[in-house]
């Protein structure tokens, strides 16, 4: 008879998905500068959330870029996003099928509460990406929860951040200024 006490696995593959990538001076400040210009430019609506709960979790102003608004930004988003996938993540993906996302949060309470970037009935976002566009603002920290503590990291005009869009994260409220950030989300086929 065996015992069944005996502790052993065998593992076919280990885990080597990160909670986050990035990369430092994404952008440059010029760049920074005139990708809020380009942001501001368009129509500002307010910023929705799957459930339509507005008020409650998130108050910011976004507009949307394209392709055709600025082909050189999709370039370099495209070379970054595939080099870091395949080094932290290894996800398959199809691409950008949403246009990038501007987002506008003012003082004294733009934020964005806990959640994830994914919903029932849509394409099926892969890795989220996140770019400071500026940092005369305060409080409007960005923050992944994945256990008891969140972690916060360390934001910086120009630096882009890349984590799976299943990873619970927040935009803290705004207390001084106006944080711009730029958000986009690569999709790909289901989960296996």
């Amino acid at each position: 008879m065996s015992n069944k006490t005996e502790n052993y696995h065998w593992p076919f593959k280990l885990d080597e998905v990160n909670l986050y990538a990035y990369q430092n001076n994404f952008l440059s400040p010029k760049e920074c500068e005139d990708i809020i210009k380009q942001g501001k430019s368009k129509k500002l609506e307010k910023g929705n959330t799957s459930n339509n709960n507005l008020n409650k979790t998130r108050k910011s102003n976004i507009s949307w870029l394209s392709p055709n608004d600025n082909f050189e930004l999709y370039r370099k988003l495209t070379d970054t996003i595939l080099y870091l996938n395949k080094k932290y993540f290894g996800f398959d993906l199809y691409g950008l099928i949403e246009p990038l996302q501007f987002t506008n949060y003012k003082a004294p309470s733009g934020k964005y509460d806990s959640h994830v970037d994914r919903c029932f009935g849509t394409q099926i976002r892969k890795l989220s990406v996140i770019i400071l566009l500026s940092d005369d603002f305060e409080g409007g920290d960005f923050e992944l929860i994945s256990g008891d503590k969140p972690e916060k990291l360390k934001m910086e005009k120009g630096k882009l951040f890349l984590f799976p869009s299943f990873i619970l994260h927040r935009v803290k409220p705004v207390t001084k200024g106006e944080r711009n950030s730029l958000v986009a989300w690569i999709t790909g086929p289901n989960f296996k």
